[in-house]
């Protein structure tokens, strides 16, 4: 895994340069550091925002006594646009677009809820996946209120051996 790193690091490090590096030859070196310096700032103003409205939405859960787990991810996705926003340099700051602009930030959390929700949950719950996807916004209605069709009962973890499929 360390090593895996290092070697993101180091290609994201030389598509940065390549990218920047042509469009300094296409514009000129004076507005390619220009719009670095506007990309940030933009980026900074944007990462406030949008903090500032998901923030709202996580105190507004937290009053009506509902989980905040879309607003928990969203917070941490805005973190994350935000500090490559920051970055110098226009592939990150593509990414760090993607993070911070609300309906693209949602396709995201989506796609990271259904590849990483599962495991999550089942460590975490036993493996109550429908009610993660629910909580996190990753669709399907409202978990419904009880009713006279409801049926009461007891549940025994099973254990997977090794190799065995769910």
């Amino acid at each position: 895994m360390p090593l895996l790193l290092v070697i993101v690091f180091i290609v994201v490090a030389i598509a940065e340069l390549y990218v920047l590096l042509q469009i300094g030859q296409a514009i000129g070196i004076l507005p390619t550091i220009a719009l670095l310096i506007l990309d940030s700032v933009l980026g900074s103003w944007l990462m406030r925002s949008q903090g500032r409205t998901v923030w709202l939405r996580f105190n507004r859960a937290l009053a009506e006594g509902r989980v905040p787990g879309r607003e928990v991810i969203d917070g941490v996705l805005i973190i994350f646009g935000g500090a490559l926003l920051l970055t110098p340099g226009f592939l990150t700051d593509f990414l760090g677009l993607i993070l911070l602009l609300p309906p693209t930030r949602a396709i995201v959390r989506q796609a990271l809820v259904r590849r990483f929700g599962a495991r999550l949950v089942a460590s975490a719950t036993g493996g109550t996946q429908v009610r993660f996807g629910r909580m996190f916004g990753a669709g399907g209605a409202p978990p419904r209120a009880p009713d006279e069709d409801t049926v009461e009962g007891t549940a025994t973890e099973v254990r997977r051996r090794r190799g065995e499929s769910p």
